[in-house]
């Protein structure tokens, strides 16, 4: 097969990474797969680093008859087998370069965030009715798509997010380094949460639990792990100003971004994901994948993760107090911590590992040429 992934977002964030590291996984199996991104972006430069041939194209507005022109060129010279976009907006390029060189050539669209816009308009039509088959990261996303699109539901198809379970793999990394460089001793309760500061994301919800649990026992550490979006500091100046009103600052260490997210994960005993909605939840996967007891709320994407009172604890989002309550039989049972641990690590193994992402993808492409 010779495969086309295309992502011409000019950010750099999830849906660009996931876009490289599949282009990465199929080149692993051997699979002759290339990259059609925006010039100069993040993506493009992350990809010439990696060795992988790219191409690009300035396409940005809906309409660019100039270049549907040069794109209509390239694919029908290239003849590719699949074409997967990892951004809707591609497909606004994709459809009618495809419609004026006349090929037929698979068209896959891989969904990592929803919509509220709805997209039935007769241009929309011509748009999804193209596609071979949708993926969606989650549930909620797949019906969102259902909702939102003129695309059947025949068509769409969960394929949920990957990631290395070998490099998030409790087996292999020292859970003391991160505690010891912030001083949290071997008899403290860490507590986590990791998410970029952003409303929404549930660092309000986590600081008023530390406070209620923080009353109860005196063994309680608590970190938050994540830098500000552009141009959201005075929020993260806002949370840090919460942590100092409710009289648990001293006892919440906020490390900012960091690197080395197995050895922090390593270091919780409980992790929290109290984001109040999310398509998917990276964070929540990886630590699962380290083995890590979580409390979440039981919302969106995150139904498709973790399985209440198996692998995690359900708490209703954006109520603290129920949060508290679902986290405490966590600091209490060291036992259920390790029991919950284990679920979720086998659970991650088995449904999120990067290879069971890899192996279902190349089934649902020969499914797409047959």
């Amino acid at each position: 097969m010779k495969i086309l992934i295309t992502c011409l977002s000019r950010s750099w964030g999830g849906l660009e990474m996931f876009s490289l590291q599949t282009v990465i996984q199929l080149r692993k199996r051997n699979i002759e797969t290339e990259l059609l991104c925006f010039p100069n972006s993040s993506l493009f430069i992350a990809a010439e680093k990696q060795g992988i041939k790219t191409y690009t194209s300035p396409f940005k507005s809906y309409f660019h008859p100039v270049e549907v022109i040069k794109t209509a060129a390239f694919l029908k010279k290239n003849k590719y087998d699949i074409i997967q976009s990892g951004f809707s907006k591609d497909l606004w390029l994709l459809v009618p370069s495809l419609k004026i060189s006349r090929l037929n050539t698979p068209l896959l669209l891989s969904k990592q965030m929803g919509s509220f816009i709805i997209k039935k308009d007769f241009l929309h039509k011509l748009i999804y009715n193209r596609l071979t088959y949708a993926f969606a990261i989650s549930s909620v996303i797949a019906k969102n798509l259902v909702e939102t699109t003129t695309i059947s539901e025949k068509k769409v198809l969960l394929l949920y997010n990957g990631i290395d379970t070998n490099k998030f793999n409790p087996e292999k990394i020292d859970k003391f380094k991160f505690r010891n460089e912030f001083d949290i001793k071997k008899d403290d309760v860490l507590i986590g949460m990791m998410a970029r500061f952003s409303p929404g994301k549930g660092h309000e919800e986590f600081l008023h639990s530390a406070q209620i649990l923080n009353e109860k026992y005196d063994n309680l550490k608590f970190i938050v792990v994540g830098e500000p979006s552009k141009g959201e500091d005075e929020y993260a100046a806002a949370i840090k100003s919460l942590a100092q009103k409710l009289g648990v600052l001293e006892k919440t260490v906020f490390t900012g971004f960091r690197k080395d997210t197995p050895e922090v994960l390593a270091a919780l005993d409980i992790f929290v994901f109290p984001s109040h909605a999310e398509a998917f939840g990276l964070a929540l996967v990886e630590a699962m994948s380290m083995a890590k007891p979580s409390v979440c709320s039981g919302s969106d994407g995150v139904l498709d993760i973790a399985v209440d009172g198996v692998t995690s604890y359900l708490f209703e989002k954006q109520n603290y107090q129920d949060l508290a309550q679902k986290i405490e039989p966590l600091i209490m049972s060291p036992e259920k911590r390790n029991k919950f641990g284990n679920a979720a690590r086998k659970r991650a193994v088995e449904m999120f590992d990067l290879e069971v992402y890899t192996n279902r993808l190349i089934e649902i492409y020969q499914e797409a040429l047959n």
